[in-house]
Formats: structure tokens, sequence, C-alpha cells
């Protein structure tokens, strides 16, 4: 292979990190699932799949954490930060219907906007109060309860909304942690989620499952196959472009999740939904046009 050609290869290999942890994110709703179904609580379930990938994941991060003085309050902030926002996300979509909580959770290139701007310095342009207004009124269009006159927020909007916004502290972290390379940041996700799924579990009172042994196994099958793979695909991507365009990239999960919720659980979107959906994407949309005029 040239030179040249080396070049776009290696400057696609971000993309398609992000673009593989967009589908199994927009899929990951339905084994979630299955092994709920079977017995096996969503908090119960991400600390088992994650456990399991940061158990696996040992032997590549041994001598990652060099220079983790100089990132102290950054670590804690991403494992903090990376523990919601996977465990929030899962929780979400295990209670609510999934193209809601996927675009509700997609809110994020909002939050990263404004993240970007005052922890990495990122210029705004006069794009940005008209996205922040499309954003959210795309939100309240598709929450919005004509019946009852407001908006009735349930456990399933929580858990996607905040998971967004930790995922957006998330995108902003990693891109400002320069001195850590994909797998101390990887590992340090799934310590986070590790560390916030024991948190939920004890202060929700989650009793442990009494499921059978196959079915912690396929938990822990699905942490090494689908959540470590996707969570170092994801990690390289961002590391790799500015946060808004890693944001965008990432709204192909709207696109298998709305397919996949349509197909394997019958889930339409009713025309309030893709009016806000709409909305939303669009001030996404916004935010990487921004982003790409101000590189």
């Amino acid at each position: 292979m040239s030179a040249g050609a080396a070049g776009p290869v290696r400057a696609a290999g971000p993309t398609l990190g992000l673009l593989y942890g967009a589908t199994f994110w927009g899929f990951v709703w339905y084994p979630s699932r299955l092994l709920e179904q079977a017995g096996l609580a969503g908090s119960w379930l991400t600390l088992v799949a994650y456990g399991a990938a940061f158990v696996v994941f040992l032997p590549f991060a041994r001598h990652v954490f060099q220079g983790i003085d100089r990132h102290r309050v950054e670590l804690v902030t991403l494992v903090l930060a990376a523990g919601w926002t996977n465990t929030a996300f899962v929780l979400a979509v295990l209670e609510g219907e999934v193209v809601r909580v996927i675009l509700l959770f997609y809110l994020s290139p909002l939050w990263t906007v404004l993240l970007g701007r005052w922890l990495l310095n990122e210029a705004l342009t006069g794009r940005t109060t008209v996205m922040l207004l499309l954003g959210l009124a795309g939100a309240l269009i598709m929450m919005w309860d004509p019946a009852l006159g407001r908006v009735p927020l349930n456990r399933a909007d929580f858990f996607a909304v905040s998971a967004g916004m930790a995922f957006a502290v998330l995108n902003v972290m990693t891109r400002r942690m320069t001195g850590l390379g994909v797998p101390a940041k990887a590992h340090a996700a799934f310590l986070g989620v590790v560390l916030v799924s024991v948190g939920y579990i004890l202060v929700v009172d989650v009793p442990i499952p009494d499921v059978s042994a196959p079915t912690w196994g396929w938990a822990a099958i699905l942490g090494v196959l689908g959540f470590l793979v996707s969570t170092v695909a994801v990690t390289f991507g961002v590391s790799r472009m500015p946060v808004q365009r890693s944001a965008v990239i990432m709204l192909f999960e709207l696109i298998v999740g709305a397919f996949s919720a349509w197909w394997l659980a019958n889930e339409a979107i009713t025309l309030q939904e893709w009016v806000g959906g709409v909305l939303i994407v669009t001030a996404a949309v916004i935010a990487i046009l921004q982003e790409e005029d101000t590189s």
C-alpha cells in the first residue's frame, strides 16, 4: 500500500470505530431485554458485563496509567461519567421505548458543545443559540402530553437524558486527557460502570437475581464481545477527532435503534416523535457544521 493510500485508511479508522459503536448501542437493547426477561436486572447486567470486560482488559492496561498524577480530577470525572452514561442508558432502554430513549440520549451534542466551550475553549458561533433552541424544542415536542398539558417525565426519560449529559462529559474528558492513551481511558470506563452499578444496587437495594448459570455467562459474554469492543472503538474514535464531529457520527445509533425496535419490538414512531426527533437531529447537524467552520 502506498503512503498516499495509508493516510485515508488511517483517517477512516476513528470514523469506523464510532460507526461500530453506534451500531452496537443501537441494537444492545435487544440482548439486554432478553437477559432481563431471564431474570437479570439491568444494574446487575451492567455490573457483570462490565466487570467481565474490566477483568479481560487487565492484561492490556497494566502499565497505561503512567502520568496519572497530572490527570487525577479529570480521571475521576471520566470514571464517574462513563459509569453513569452506560448504566443509565441500559436502564433506560429496558424501561422505555427504544427510539424515544435514544433521541433523548442524543441531546448530548448540545451538552457537548457547551462543555467543549467551557473545558476545551472551543469557539462558539451565533449558531449555538439556534442549535440549543432546536434541540430543546425537539425534546419538548416529543415528550409533551396534550392531555396533561405538560411533559410527564418518567424514570426512563430521566435515565436517558442524564445518560446523554454524562456522555457529553465523557466525550470532553476523553479529548482533554491527551496524556492517557485509549487503553487507559477504556479501562477507566469499565471501572466506572462497575463502581456506579454497585452504588446503584446498594442505594436502590436491588436484590441478587435468582438466575441460572448460563444467564450470568451470557451477561459476561455480552460484556466482553459487546461492551468491551464497542467501548474501545468509541474511545479510539473520540480521542482522534473533535468532540462535535464524533457526537454526530454516533447519531447513526438512531437509525439502527429505530429499525431494530420496529423489526424486533414492533415499536412505531409517532408523528410527534418524528417532529421532535427531526429537530434534535437538526440541532446535532448544526453542531457539526459549527465545529467544521471553526476548525
